[in-house]
């Protein structure tokens, strides 16, 4: 892709980013815009606004990359991302907004009444905020290396002082209309390619996508190496070679070079040259698939160990650890009210449903289009190279510019969300809630998941968000469905059930990313660990809360409950002198009472 090109597509989407910031810093005025848009955002901006800070890195990047390397199997994370916020909508998404909390953390003290749970929550939000970050810096890198050269710390750099300046800017109303805005940018910028890649596929007679063949190359191609690469060779094939391979430099203009079977090392900046109708060489560790076993369920396809335990357990993750995203969750806390949540949530639910159906396109038409992120490794790239592939000249190099405008706002987007959320539960508990300490706290939540991207560049972006996601669910969802729906949990259960679940599912991500992928069980219950350490979670909670049943309080129990399940206009009637003991609906959570309320944001 021209350089140029996408240096301007990233220029766009960061002027338009700061466009919105400037235009939320005019409209914010008071402590509550900075955390929740003062609860006045309409349920379609607040839908918009969710698709685009939820549509991350792996939505965008990430599925189409496993879908083309690991088969249909990998339909699992998005149809888990799209049926959380269902889950969402039943279980948590009206009673957490009429709890009255501005965070997790507020929640989990309000109902338990608990400053140690308060903390505990407090820790596990900054973690998976972290955790979550971490990718779409990662992928800010690895876009800005492949359509600039740039290197991969200079996208994340970039990205995260976007991040922070839009945090500081505006608070949650500049996050709001950046995210909104940024939703359909990204609809856009995935749509239109995925047309032309479609027709691009027709006029080249509709290869068969489940055929009984292997990736083959359909024309001379020429393969250049960003990053070194360990590939295997299962068919002998003679490939031109300029640079260094297996430890022989190849001067230019290129050594025919008889690769046999076997593992291969080649370096960056290396190019290999491959016949038409080759077999592709795949890169180390991604095992070749014929067509009909890559569109086959749970048939292992680019050998993944495990495939029936590894759907399940991605499910699992997917669709409860979405309630337990703190940048998520803090999107309801913008709604009036609890109907304006649901309502918030059915209009997420059609926005993710016709969003992920455009990935499936490009991890489909990849293995015909484009096999050679087969042998690089870089199949997270399909969405930013294949138009270009597909279509050649200006045209493909616009469609390459808009793929790339997408991919940045997909990173800017998600990391404001979560740079907002970290922040929120920083500056309440740490520095008194004021907007000087929300700004404070949107530069310290940012910096460390900036170290951490650096030092793990390799590790493939959906796979390292959706370890984020399983500790989600293996600590919020239990708390959050528990505290909702069941009036026996006590503040030690709450406790032990976090420390539980979130912890084990935290050491199953901090030795996978130690050791990395391996082989066997072992390697797959640490891969996904969600399908264990979410049992784990609940029965820790409910066995600890029935023998700590003593410590409930009835009345304060009963003050919560019915505050969170009964509906606004009841809650807003006062009762009849004598008839009953209702609380006012509309009374604060304690945390919401304390926040002062500067005169303007710039004075903060």
């Amino acid at each position: 892709m021209n350089a140029g090109l996408g240096f301007g597509a990233l220029a766009v989407v960061l002027a338009a980013t700061a466009g919105f910031g400037v235009y939320g810093l005019r409209l914010s005025r008071a402590t509550s815009d900075f955390y929740v848009a003062s609860r006045e955002v309409s349920p379609l901006m607040n839908a918009s606004a969710i698709g685009g800070e939820y549509l991350s890195a792996a939505s965008f990047l990430g599925v189409a990359g496993l879908l083309m390397a690991y088969g249909v199997d990998m339909l699992a994370y998005p149809v888990g991302y799209t049926a959380g916020y269902l889950v969402l909508l039943l279980l948590v998404a009206a009673p957490l907004r009429r709890s009255g909390a501005y965070t997790l953390p507020d929640f989990a003290e309000e109902r338990l009444n608990s400053a140690a749970v308060r903390r505990v929550a407090g820790v596990l939000v900054v973690v998976i905020g972290w955790l979550y970050l971490v990718p779409q810096l990662q992928g800010a890198g690895l876009t800005l290396q492949t359509v600039t050269g740039a290197p991969r710390w200079a996208g994340a750099l970039v990205v995260a002082a976007a991040v922070v300046g839009v945090a500081t800017a505006g608070g949650m109303r500049s996050v709001t209309l950046v995210q909104g805005f940024h939703f359909w940018l990204k609809l856009t910028a995935i749509a239109v390619p995925a047309l032309f890649l479609v027709l691009a596929w027709r006029s080249a007679g509709a290869p068969a996508l489940t055929g009984p063949d292997v990736p083959r190359f359909p024309r001379t191609t020429v393969v250049r190496l960003q990053d070194p690469v360990r590939f295997d060779v299962r068919s002998p094939v003679t490939a031109v070679v300029r640079g260094r391979l297996d430890g022989t430099v190849h001067r230019p203009p290129g050594e025919p070079v008889r690769l046999g079977g076997g593992e291969h090392a080649a370096e960056a900046g290396t190019e290999l040259t491959f016949p038409a109708g080759a077999v592709v060489p795949h890169a180390a560790g991604l095992a070749p698939a014929t067509g009909d076993r890559w569109a086959a369920p749970l048939s292992g396809a680019g050998g993944r160990p495990h495939p029936l335990y590894a759907v399940y357990s991605i499910l699992l993750a997917t669709c409860l650890g979405t309630m337990g995203l703190p940048h998520v969750l803090v999107r309801f806390y913008t709604n009036p009210d609890g109907h304006a949540a649901r309502r918030t949530t059915v209009l997420v639910l059609v926005l993710l449903s016709v969003f992920y159906l455009l990935p499936t396109v490009y991890g489909a038409l990849g293995r015909v289009l484009a096999p050679q992120l087969l042998l690089t490794g870089q199949t997270d790239t399909a969405v930013l190279v294949m138009p270009q592939i597909a279509q050649a000249g200006e045209a493909g190099r616009l469609l390459a510019a808009l793929a790339t405008a997408g991919a940045f706002a997909a990173f800017v987007s998600t990391a404001s969300g979560l740079t907002v959320s970290v922040a929120g539960v920083v500056a309440q508990d740490l520095l008194r809630g004021s907007t000087r300490g929300f700004r404070r706290a949107s530069l310290a939540a940012t910096v460390p998941p900036l170290v951490m991207a650096a030092a793990t560049p390799g590790l493939p972006v959906a796979d390292a968000i959706g370890l984020a996601f399983a500790v989600a669910a293996s600590s919020f969802c239990p708390l959050l469905v528990l505290g909702i729906w069941w009036r026996g949990l006590t503040d030690l259960g709450a406790l032990a059930g976090l420390v539980a679940g979130g912890g084990l599912a935290a050491l199953a991500v901090v030795v996978t990313g130690v050791r990395g992928s391996g082989r066997g069980w072992t390697a797959a219950l640490l891969d996904q660990p969600a399908a264990w350490t979410v049992p784990t979670a609940f029965t820790v909670m409910v066995s600890v809360s029935l023998l700590t049943r003593r410590r409930i309080s009835t009345a304060a129990v009963d003050r919560v409950m019915l505050r969170m399940h009964l509906p606004e206009e009841v809650g807003a009637v006062p009762p009849a002198p004598g008839s009953g003991t209702l609380p006012p609906a509309a009374d604060p959570a304690p945390a919401a009472r304390s926040l002062p309320e500067p005169p303007t944001a710039g004075r903060g």
